[in-house]
């Protein structure tokens, strides 16, 4: 039995169409059957809304008088990206703003665009003969301009992994804040209601698949950057009209210590054209597998601990080696929810008919590395000796260390060779200026640390975050393995 587009979108224009979300067709497929279901059931509806870092809007402000070529030009400081013509940019939404970067940034611009809040609009040239205008400071709101496109090159990943950190430190990534020692456990999507995990054989999704975007109607492009369906990690480039859009399902998003990024609700119908896809509608949590990834761990060395179903991810926590962690999601179910269903209404009512693609997504994509002609250096290809005092000697011996070894820095440490702090020559000349004499009134026990397999950017990082000039090295024991100084890092 098979179904076409045509006859779908004639009992939907008579208001006749049978449209379920796709968690009810998992009900009505395992109560009355796959056959069934495709002969009662037209469309599916799917949804999901979570960060979807490549996301931005093509921009067009119209001519000034005089005119300018933008060279250079900030949304509410937030650079534009101006090589378009002369009054068109693009604006991501991870690019942060010059003030206040981690708090505000190009998926914020969006949000407030559409929620038709005025946007300050600076920019310079450096002028020509038709464009002699050389700056501009201006206010505008969505409907001064000509055209505001939503243009996403990678949306609705058919499934995420799910993120913890091993290491002895908090990590600040895309998934999230995640704690040391797998104090928790972050992965995003929808399961069963993503809409590529309905139709991961792309036969209804493709080139011009009408879509829910944003709050709007949008259309698929074609496949998303990073495409990569044979490991079930498809994706989908998306447009819209930024106009018809609603900033409840665009949100602008911070990462504490990582950035900016912007929430997009994306819905996706799927027609029932036969009882392969009435099957393919009907997956379940349990049958959505992804995999637990250390993210404490250099990425080309990351391992998967283990593999989970979305239906465990869902349940609020995840068991490794006996160890239960708590386990959330970046992405909302519930607006994944509202979604679908707003999709729903609008088939129902005869506001959304169905297109078929014009040409389907690839399925034999392959995802490769960037390619690189340097090698990784690690903090072990540079440390050095660490000159070392016990936790037990007197400041006289630290100080001649220092001159003897032509060191600033010693660390301390007990008989064991484990961290117990750090002193350095200006801790020591402080002492003297102010009369003290034993050394635990000197030494610094909050110590910044680096390891033998920690990248050389990331030490370099630490030192600048922290305004440090040097990192013991240490195992997992925090047994002394050397230092690394800025000395080296130049």
């Amino acid at each position: 039995m098979t179904k076409t587009y045509a006859e779908i979108n004639k009992k939907i224009k008579a208001g006749d169409a049978v449209v379920v979300n796709a968690e009810d067709m998992i009900k009505i497929v395992e109560k009355n059957g796959v056959k069934f279901a495709a002969e009662e059931i037209d469309i599916v509806t799917t949804g999901t809304f979570g960060p979807m870092c490549s996301s931005g809007a093509f921009l067009n402000f119209g001519h000034s008088d005089p005119p300018i070529k933008f060279e250079n030009l900030w949304l509410n400081d937030v650079p534009a990206y101006h090589g378009n013509a002369a009054v068109d940019c693009y604006i991501g939404c991870t690019q942060m703003a010059d003030i206040k970067p981690f708090e505000y940034g190009g998926g914020h611009v969006i949000e407030d665009l559409v929620a038709k809040k005025p946007i300050r609009l600076r920019g310079n040239s450096y002028t020509t003969d038709c464009y002699p205008l050389a700056e501009i400071d201006t206010e505008i709101t969505i409907e001064d301009l000509n055209q505001a496109i939503l243009c996403n090159p990678r949306n609705a990943y058919q499934r995420y992994v799910c993120a913890v950190n091993s290491s002895e430190k908090t990590l600040y990534t895309y998934m999230g804040k995640l704690l040391p020692q797998l104090g928790n456990a972050h992965y995003a999507g929808a399961g069963c209601l993503s809409p590529l995990s309905n139709d991961p054989d792309y036969e209804t999704i493709g080139i011009g698949t009408r879509i829910f975007l944003g709050g709007g109607i949008g259309y698929v492009m074609g496949e998303g950057t990073q495409h990569n369906p044979q490991n079930r990690f498809g994706t989908l480039f998306l447009k819209g009209d930024l106009k018809e859009m609603s900033p409840e399902y665009l949100k602008g998003a911070s990462f504490e210590k990582y950035g900016t990024s912007m929430f997009v609700g994306v819905g996706i119908p799927i027609p029932i054209l036969n009882e392969g896809l009435a099957a393919k509608t009907a997956i379940k949590d349990e049958d959505i597998i992804t995999d637990v990834i250390d993210y404490g761990i250099p990425r080309r060395q990351r391992p998967i601990l283990r593999q989970v179903s979305y239906h465990e991810l869902k349940s609020g926590s995840i068991t490794i080696d006996s160890k239960i962690i708590k386990c959330s999601s970046l992405s909302s179910s519930f607006y994944a929810h509202k979604i679908a269903n707003t999709l729903k209404k609008w088939i129902e009512e005869g506001l959304f008919l169905l297109n078929p693609p014009a040409e389907k997504l690839p399925l034999n994509t392959i995802q490769k590395p960037m390619k690189q002609k340097s090698e990784f250096k690690f903090v072990k290809d540079l440390k050095r000796k660490a000159v070392i005092c016990y936790d037990d000697c007197d400041l006289r011996m630290v100080a001649e260390k220092i001159v003897h070894e032509n060191m600033n820095h010693i660390i301390i440490t007990n008989r064991e060779h484990i961290l117990q702090g750090i002193v350095t020559s200006f801790d020591v000349t402080r002492a003297i200026a102010e009369s003290k004499s034993e050394l635990k009134q000197i030494i610094t026990r909050k110590v910044i640390t680096t390891s033998d397999n920690e990248l050389l950017e990331l030490a370099a990082r630490k030192m600048k975050t922290n305004n440090i000039s040097a990192l013991p090295v240490i195992d997992d024991n925090k047994k002394v393995l050397g230092i690394i100084t800025a000395e080296e890092l130049m």
